[in-house]
């Protein structure tokens, strides 16, 4: 994989249970190559990567990956665009009409798609 196949993700929604998606999601993107910051309800661990339960200053973001219901996301909006990701995935049960106007109005890329299976298919 070289430098620019790299891209730096932010798992929101991230868990502690093996189970959950959201914590799959943050294994196949770190055993692909791809940095992650995980960003969750509480503060925990998936592997070797910290599970924050506050929004980090990041630099850098190629992708923002949600698994949080609409409902959820609404604090985060700022949050995110002000990350100024290239892409935003919304994982199945995360589609967000509001959140998708607003990042695409600035030019950000919206997609409706599971990351496990755009990861699985090399989509990513």
């Amino acid at each position: 994989m070289s430098d620019r196949d790299v891209r730096k993700t932010v798992v929101l929604g991230a868990s502690e249970h093996p189970w959950r998606y959201a914590h799959l999601a943050v294994n196949k993107l770190r055993a692909a190559g791809h940095p992650v910051v995980a960003i969750g309800k509480e503060t925990g661990r998936i592997g070797d990567t910290i599970i924050h339960a506050r929004q980090q200053d990041i630099t850098g973001v190629h992708t923002v990956t949600i698994y949080l219901r609409r409902a959820l996301q609404e604090q985060y909006h700022d949050y995110i665009l002000g990350l100024r990701p290239q892409r935003i995935i919304f994982n199945p049960g995360a589609e967000n009409n509001t959140l998708s106007g607003l990042a695409s109005r600035q030019g950000i890329e919206v997609v409706n798609a599971c990351t496990l299976v755009m990861l699985s298919t090399g989509q990513y």
